[in-house]
């Protein structure tokens, strides 16, 4: 008999891992209006590349960026611009998390959805 306890553990674990990593290697990179598409596709690539990953959504908030971006037309990318969703598979064990900027809190966080 499998371990579902377990398996829905490490699901969660690997969710809440493939968001830190996206998190901590992309913020500073630098984004403007005309590449933050490309930095989606490049992020979500990312993250579609690690174990157990079935699906990876990438969001970077256009109306914020337009209200951030300098007089140099980019910005270094920031917690606050960042949306994003995995779906990982453990075993027989779906989990999903997003990573999201809560304004209250002036923080970016992750959950369990």
């Amino acid at each position: 008999m499998k371990d579902v306890v377990n398996e829905e553990k490490i699901a969660c674990f690997e969710a809440g891992i493939k968001l830190g990593a996206l998190f901590h290697q992309f913020v500073g990179a630098p984004v403007s209006l005309e590449n933050a598409r490309i930095l989606e596709m490049a992020m979500e690539s990312c993250m579609r590349l690690q174990p157990f990953v079935v699906s990876a959504e990438v969001k970077i908030d256009r109306e914020r960026l337009k209200e951030m971006v300098s007089s140099f037309g980019y910005i270094s990318l920031s917690g606050e611009l960042i949306r994003a969703r995995v779906t990982v598979k453990v075993g027989e064990t779906l989990a999903r998390a997003e990573l999201y900027w809560d304004d209250e809190k002036k923080y970016p966080m992750m959950r369990l959805i």
